[in-house]
């Protein structure tokens, strides 16, 4: 562990940095990055805006142009910059996972820490199955900031929310002027063109207007241009004379590739694992995508035939529009803030059930002496040699993953009042508001089985089988249309609204060097509506053989078909309440110096887990256990803050306590994909450090995060007790350092974690890794930038998942990983 803390103290950062000013409109940089010494107002996820050293939270913020140094290529790649927080980046740009100082992360997505623009949630609940928050959320030019708020009074200030919030921030016409930027990708096919422009139209109006546009194959190989879309944001604030209201909107159309588990070699030990590359399969740079998968043929949500354009990967469309009003009456500080977003689009993508040799794999879907052909691509119809197939011999049956996002409209609104009395020789600080949303769910599960050969550089086909006398088992690759042989299940559709009310309130008082605090926030739910499934049960059909392809004859695929019961819907009808409270004491040693101290507990609702379970009554629509309908975390950190004009630190010790029930994706002691009910209690303590210093035109930042954290009860599996959670390392670290000037910028930025577990039985380790990435910025004049970045550039194997517990007898495992090697050139125009 010694070498980590040596390669924080010794490389180079700048992102982390403690959190600029935003108080109503104003932002000022952070005193890390050369402001002198100035207070550092942050105002998300808690009460009112005051300087760090006043508040008993861990915050942090990353300003809009450090974000643009690194040119992240998505969501997940600005966030792992945040001490604390925890992200699997190997999806690409969405479908990531996000999770906080230990805190469980079971499945993809952020469960227990809310993803925010312009302070409300993308998403009610951040972790719908195979939908996360992040795929509705792009950062483009018109990004400002992003903070952040780890723990602490996020669990009272925002709904489903107790691990904490990252707010991303749009900019709103305080500075007057733009800029364009075209960027490339060199070695790897990728064009996007960035904009945004905004300034005063009046003394009291202002407005900010940009977006982006890209398009190209991207950094891993496809054989297609997976990337397609944009989006463009506007807003208009009119400043009172007490205050301010702002209208804004956006539209997001954005088409994206999604790279999911791949087949990757292992030998040696669990313990000690080597991970390699399979011949003709490179697991940074190819993926299981493929133009010769290039539709999937479907019985639709309405029972109807129909054919998808798999080329379309995740593509969400968001239409939204929303006010922020801020104004003083009467002594108190009135907020507002409502957005309605009109939220649809798709979801497809390639999951491989199992990967292995083709001269077995075979034999176990078509019997004993299986044949093997081509389906599609330029060898169609040629017969397959297993022992040879692509040089690595390798067959997969893999899930065909289509979730059609027919409405995730949401609807939100959060106002607060706060008002400061003179109490005796201090201030009270009385704060009270009230949230309200809705959130609708209405999807479809149209799950595809196929057979595919496993080739790189976009060339994986689909691959026909047949007995050995003859009898076709598959349909042009298709072996089932539903999700056989994993389950008979997953063809399902959710109609399904989330009501939530929020209530809550503050009481802050501070005298002298002393601020004391306290919170509460008091949720109450209801879900209503319907969900189809022959899953459940009733006399509900699930494989019901049809005719897709009309020709008057069952294959055997087309007897493997799923059936949505449309006639007979299963009610959706429950509610819950619990409460939220946050309490804490900061003491200002000195100007320069604070100490605090905090509790918490923090609820979030279920959502959409507890349904297709036994945790729901299919007839009367109630759960069967109300301790389904939520889970609690409890927290408790304390700190010490220290801030001098070119010096930040700030060290807090943690600990949480987390009750979770899920479902989570993994591969049985068997090899068998499987989806793992778990009612567990997780345990997690550990220490968090960030730090920034400047030294002239030198400045670095650094952030590292170390926990121990372990499964203390688990009701279905008592041998996973004190067991450490999968993909949970001991320590994970960021750091960032530059040297900027009128004219030029250089700088590094490191990313890493130690190892960790590929599941909760702690057999199988994944490797830690390192990641290196640099930027260098050449001003030549005011107005023209040209820059160049690079990510992972020495390369590195950094694997995130590892669905399988223990190295199988075929030494072959699905995993993920993040991408290799990629570089990027632009030119930016200011004016």
């Amino acid at each position: 562990m010694t070498k980590y803390f040596l390669l924080l103290a010794a490389a180079p950062l700048a992102l982390a940095a403690p959190a600029h000013a935003r108080d109503a409109d104003a932002s000022e940089p952070s005193a890390a990055q050369g402001a002198g010494p100035k207070k550092e107002v942050f105002s998300t996820g808690v009460a009112k805006g005051r300087d760090r050293l006043d508040q008993a939270t861990s915050t942090s913020a990353i300003r809009g142009e450090e974000v643009h140094k690194l040119e992240p290529g998505s969501v997940a790649e600005i966030v792992r910059n945040i001490p604390g927080v925890r992200v699997e980046a190997s999806s690409g740009v969405a479908n990531n996972s996000y999770t906080i100082r230990g805190l469980p992360l079971a499945s993809i997505g952020s469960k227990y820490l809310q993803f925010q623009e312009d302070g409300l949630p993308i998403l009610e609940f951040g972790d719908f199955s195979f939908t996360g928050a992040d795929m509705f959320l792009r950062a483009d030019a018109t990004l400002n900031a992003v903070e952040a708020i780890r723990g602490g009074s996020a669990s009272t200030f925002a709904s489903n929310a107790p691990g904490g919030v990252i707010n991303f921030i749009t900019k709103s016409g305080e500075e007057q002027g733009g800029s364009i930027q075209a960027m490339t990708g060199i070695g790897e096919e990728l064009y996007r063109l960035d904009f945004t422009y905004g300034g005063r139209l009046s003394d009291t109006l202002r407005y900010q207007v940009g977006g982006f546009y890209r398009e190209g194959e991207g950094p891993r190989a496809t054989g297609y241009t997976g990337y397609r879309g944009g989006q463009i944001k506007a807003n208009i604030t009119k400043e009172l004379p007490n205050g301010y209201i702002r209208l804004h909107g956006k539209y997001l159309d954005d088409k994206v590739p999604t790279y999911y588990f791949a087949p990757l070699r292992v030998t040696g030990t669990n313990d000690k694992p080597k991970y390699e590359n399979v011949p003709n399969f490179d697991i940074t740079r190819d993926t299981l995508l493929s133009p010769y998968i290039p539709t999937q043929v479907t019985r639709d949500g309405n029972n109807a035939v129909r054919s998808f354009d798999l080329t379309d990967g995740i593509n969400p469309v968001v239409k939204s529009v929303g006010l922020e009003a801020q104004f003083d009456v009467a002594g108190w500080t009135v907020t507002e803030r409502f957005r309605f977003a009109d939220i649809s689009g798709q979801m497809l993508q390639t999951f491989p059930l199992t990967i292995a040799p083709a001269a077995a794999l075979a034999p176990s879907f078509a019997g004993p002496g299986a044949t093997l052909s081509f389906a599609t691509g330029p060898n169609a119809g040629q017969a397959i040699n297993p022992l040879t197939l692509n040089g690595n011999g390798l067959l997969a049956t893999s899930l065909l993953m289509n979730l059609q996002l027919n409405s995730l409209d949401n609807m939100t609104n959060d106002i607060r009042a706060s008002r400061v009395w003179n109490l005796g020789d201090g201030k009270l600080t009385v704060t009270a508001g009230f949230y309200k949303s809705r959130q609708a769910m209405d999807t479809d599960w149209l799950f595809t089985s196929v057979i595919h050969d496993v080739h790189g550089e976009g060339r994986t086909a689909l691959v026909n089988l047949t007995t050995a006398t003859g009898v076709p088992q598959t349909q042009n690759g298709v072996f089932a249309y539903s999700a056989l042989p994993a389950t008979s299940a997953y063809r399902r559709r959710y109609d399904v609204n989330f009501h939530t009310n929020a209530p809550y309130g503050s009481l802050n008082y501070h005298i002298g060097k002393v601020a004391i605090g306290g919170s509460i926030r008091f949720n109450s739910g209801k879900a209503e509506g319907s969900i189809y499934g022959g899953e459940l049960g009733g006399g509900r059909p699930v494989i019901v053989p049809f005719d897709i392809n009309g020709d008057g004859v069952i294959s055997a695929a087309e007897s493997r078909s799923g059936f949505l019961p449309l006639t007979s819907p299963a009610p959706v009808d429950f509610d819950y309440d619990f409460i939220s409270y946050s309490a804490g004491v900061n003491y200002r040693v000195a100007e320069e110096l604070a100490l605090f101290a905090r509790y918490s507990r923090g609820g979030r609702a279920g959502a959409t887990g507890p349904l297709f379970s036994p945790a729901h009554d299919p007839v009367t629509g109630a759960l069967v256990d109300q301790a389904d309908a939520y889970g609690l975390v409890k927290q408790a950190e304390g700190g010490v803050k220290y801030r001098e004009a070119n010096l930040t630190l700030n060290l807090t010790g943690f600990w949480a306590s987390t009750d979770e029930r899920t479902a989570q994706i993994n591969t049985s002691a068997g090899g068998v994909t499987q989806v793992e009910r778990i009612y567990r209690t997780y345990d997690a303590y550990g220490v968090e450090f960030e730090g920034g210093y400047q030294y002239g035109l030198f400045s670095v930042t650094a952030g590292a995060t170390w926990t121990k954290a372990e499964i203390a009860r688990d009701q279905f599996n008592a041998a996973v007790v004190g067991n450490t959670p999968r993909h949970q390392p001991d320590l994970i670290y960021q750091t960032t350092a530059q040297y900027e000037d009128k004219r030029f910028t250089v700088g590094a930025n490191i990313v890493g974690t130690t190892g960790s577990y590929a599941q909760d039985s702690n057999q199988l380790r994944l490797p830690g890794y390192t990641l290196v990435n640099g930027f260098v910025q050449f001003r030549l004049t005011d107005a023209v930038e040209l820059g160049v970045t690079g990510t992972n550039l020495f390369d590195t194997l950094a694997l995130t998942d590892v669905n399988q517990p223990a190295i199988p007898a075929s030494g072959i495992v699905t995993a993920r990983a993040l991408n290799g090697r990629t570089v990027a050139a632009s030119v930016r125009f200011s004016f």
